[in-house]
């Protein structure tokens, strides 16, 4: 009995972990005169349009993508200053599809083409520190939610036009300049005016790109996708959605997500797989009346904390049960509005950055006590707005203390988690958006209004070294939003939103790679990563309609992928 025994669990065993043939899609992509393209951007999209992956082509033009996806696909070949290439294939197994693109020629087809973040360079912003809209304080104020510069915002127009945009963007900032209001909406009128843009950027093709894959997951319903963190477990993805007060939960082996509100939302209850493409689609929704979840961290406790912008709450979701637990509210006597993003101590504290007052916090989730600090009285430096705005937060690994940016005051914080002392220091980059740390006690910090990223020793006073981030040509910078620190290799992964492209740093050749994305009008949030080491973030420009195909999506890069015959199999349940 016991031979038997040990035999039906042998035959499972071999079973449960023999590999079976993954579908495998490859082909050759030359140019009208029979030249091997390189760095081609290959997507494949399933017929639900959930899921896509890409890969992108080598010297010889080759393409090659290992798959889970099967059946009728389709495909579409991108590289700039190409034409894109629309093709399609059933796939069983194996499938070759070789494409030949040609070269654009019409002015306006190229510019078109072109990112947001050439359109937006080339408009007429003022010269020096001191004017009101030069280059950086354009960038800091008007790009912090959404691009300016893409197919859906830079549409030609006269004055009256651009008014009730610049009205809308002004009072949001509580500013009610008219004079200002007019100068913006000029520079606007006069620099987006429908010609051609004869700038041409030289975009880099690193040989990484050879052994990249990214993976795409289509969210729907979504309006603001905001922060996601992949389960350092299950592997699932969760993303908080700041206008539908949902978690989107998505299980990447599948593409599918599920959607769970927040029980005491008093956002619309939206009908599922229906996509929100613009405001109308919205119907009498009020997005004032969201609770506004924004940025999620795990605690100690394997729960998720939210910042809930709106309502001024921190949220808890249990990813044990899938479900919201109570929120923790925070004091209204304190002053502190809108909790922006939020960090995880060693000891379990949550530390939050305010971003609506100067305040930071520190929540205790076992007593849900908060403490509640005032920042350094300090005016902004922003035309449209006097506050600093405190906003990314991190954890010092080797001494748990907290630290902040304030982004329209470029300063950055420490606070001592036992004493509480404040310490703070004069930015070297201008616009301090989010940080991360890495696993030596260094401190990184994205740039946001010159494409800048800094490397800060804060073991040895402030020691600080600047790097510029490529953009390609003259007088372009990029506008890097927030970064992570790849848990495995220590890369910085940097997410920047105007040149629909992913950047990382390589620190000790100090160097950047450049991942071309999937997507016109691409604009992601704060990067996480898998077990596996893939890098994640969530697409989501304001609004959905900017991005191409107008629905957002979680995506994932794999910079390690295998595409030789041994990365053939898959794994069988």
């Amino acid at each position: 009995m016991k031979k038997t025994n040990l035999f039906i669990g042998m035959i499972l065993g071999a079973l449960l972990t023999m590999s079976v043939n993954a579908n495998v899609l490859s082909g050759v992509i030359n140019d009208n005169e029979g030249n091997p393209m390189k760095g081609v951007l290959v997507r494949v999209t399933d017929a639900q349009s959930i899921v896509s992956e890409s890969v992108y082509t080598n010297a010889d033009g080759e393409y090659r993508l290992v798959t889970i996806l099967e059946g009728a696909l389709s495909i579409r070949a991108r590289l700039p200053y190409f034409k894109d290439v629309m093709g399609s294939v059933t796939l069983s197994n194996r499938a070759r599809l070789d494409l030949v693109m040609e070269p654009m020629t019409d002015l306006m087809e190229i510019s078109d083409s072109l990112p947001a973040a050439y359109h937006f360079g080339s408009l007429p912003f003022e010269d020096g520190d001191d004017a009101d809209f030069n280059r950086y304080q354009f960038q800091r104020d008007c790009l912090s939610c959404h691009q300016l510069g893409n197919t859906y915002s830079r549409h030609p127009g006269d004055s009256e036009y651009w008014l009730g945009t610049i009205i809308r963007m002004h009072r949001m900032y509580r500013n009610f300049d008219e004079k200002l209001r007019d100068e913006r909406v000029e520079m606007l009128a006069t620099g987006f005016s429908g010609e051609p843009l004869m700038l041409r950027p030289e975009f880099p093709l690193d040989d990484a790109l050879n052994t990249a894959k990214i993976y795409e997951y289509a969210i729907t319903p979504a309006y603001v996708p905001h922060d996601a963190i992949v389960h350092p477990e299950t592997g699932k993805i969760y993303t908080v959605d700041q206008v539908f007060d949902h978690m989107v939960i998505t299980d990447p082996e599948t593409g599918q997500s599920k959607y769970v509100q927040q029980k005491d939302s008093l956002a619309m209850k939206y009908h599922l797989g229906s996509p929100i493409v613009s405001d109308d689609d919205l119907g009498e929704f009020d997005p004032s009346l969201a609770k506004g979840p924004h940025s999620l961290a795990m605690g100690l406790d394997g729960k998720y904390y939210v910042t809930n912008t709106n309502d001024t709450s921190i949220g808890v979701f249990n990813p044990a049960t899938d479900e919201w637990e109570a929120s923790f509210k925070v004091p209204a006597d304190s002053g502190a509005r809108y909790p922006h993003t939020l960090r995880v101590s060693k000891k379990g504290d949550v530390w939050i950055t305010f971003a609506g007052s100067e305040h930071v916090g520190r929540l205790d989730p076992t007593t849900g006590v908060f403490t509640i600090i005032d920042l350094p009285p300090m005016k902004g430096n922003g035309i449209l707005n006097d506050t600093t705005q405190p906003y990314g937060v991190d954890i010092n690994p080797l001494d748990d203390s907290m630290w902040y940016g304030r982004l329209f005051a470029d300063r950055i914080g420490r606070i001592d988690p036992d004493t509480l002392e404040i310490t703070e220091y004069d930015s070297v980059v201008r616009g301090p958006r989010r940080m991360r740390f890495d696993k030596e006690g260094t401190l990184w910090v994205t740039g946001y209004s010159e494409g800048q990223l800094a490397r800060v020793d804060v073991s040895n006073g402030f020691d600080v070294k600047v790097y510029d981030m490529p953009g390609f040509a003259e007088g372009i910078r990029p506008a890097p939003y927030a970064l992570g620190v790849h848990p495995i290799t220590q890369d910085i992964w940097i997410n920047e939103n105007m040149t629909d492209r992913t950047y990382r740093f390589l620190p000790d050749e100090e160097r950047f790679i450049v991942y071309p994305m999937p997507l016109m009008g691409t604009y992601t949030r704060d990067m996480t990563f898998s077990a596996d080491g893939k890098v994640c973030s969530s697409n989501n420009p304001l609004p959905p309609a900017a991005l191409e195909g107008g629905v957002l999506e979680i995506f994932c890069i794999d910079p390690d992928y295998d595409s030789s015959e041994e990365g053939d199999t898959v794994a069988a349940n």
